[in-house]
């Protein structure tokens, strides 16, 4: 029972990494008997982990067709977009309260790394230096819960943030708003913070959705 658990959990972690990397494209027909022959295993895992993807909202299984990976929603963007204003303005705070001077030696180090990689040409480095970024505050906070629903939302934002992230002027401008982020925590004005973080995950909001658009020709995305 114990292993019919584990391998059922590695299969959904194996396909729910390469969904959120995007390795596994929107609109994609997922196939069970492929899958499994690709892993190794049995289709019973295969099932039972597109089956909690779903209910996830990662893909979605239409008649007739079966399992396929969810396009680009506007609507899911924004969302996610607000939600983590909240949560990473709250982990801000915590942060400069408990690990002030600490928090601020961290994202220096984070945007002078990044800045170095962009110089050298390295773009997709910025991947996850920005995800470093972001959770050097969710873990200076102290909060476990909010590092892990930071992660979680981070992740699902990076399904659609993958390949307009590699673009140099989209990361140019998330290092600036990482520079602003740092800026209003080294004055520690909890307003300025919120402020800077809305208009950092504003800007990636409106590059993802620029991008899909032009990607899509206007007619991938739902709204």
């Amino acid at each position: 029972m114990k292993k019919s658990k584990t391998i059922r959990r590695k299969v959904y972690d194996y396909l729910r990494e390469q969904l959120l990397s995007g390795q596994i494209p929107p609109h994609q027909h997922l196939v069970e008997a492929r899958i499994a022959k690709e892993i190794g295993t049995s289709r019973t895992p295969v099932r039972e982990a597109l089956h909690s993807l779903e209910l996830e909202g990662l893909i979605e299984s239409i008649p007739k067709v079966g399992y396929v990976v969810k396009p680009i929603s506007e609507e899911e963007v924004v969302e996610i977009c607000e939600i983590r204003a909240v949560v990473e303005g709250l982990a801000a705070r915590w942060a400069i309260e408990k690990s002030h001077q600490r928090l601020i030696s961290e994202l220096k180090r984070n945007i002078s790394l990044a800045e170095e990689k962009v110089r050298s040409g390295d773009i997709k480095s910025f991947v996850d230096l920005d995800a470093q970024f972001h959770e050097a505050i969710s873990r200076l906070s102290g909060s476990k819960r909010l590092l892990e629903f930071g992660q979680t939302l981070r992740r699902h934002m990076l399904r659609y943030r993958i390949q307009s992230i590699y673009l140099t002027d989209n990361v140019r401008r998330a290092i600036r708003g990482h520079k602003g982020i740092l800026r209003a925590i080294k004055k520690g004005r909890l307003e300025e913070v919120y402020q800077a973080i809305k208009e950092h995950l504003e800007q990636s909001k409106k590059d993802i959705l620029r991008y899909a658009f032009k990607e899509s020709g206007d007619s991938g995305i739902k709204h």
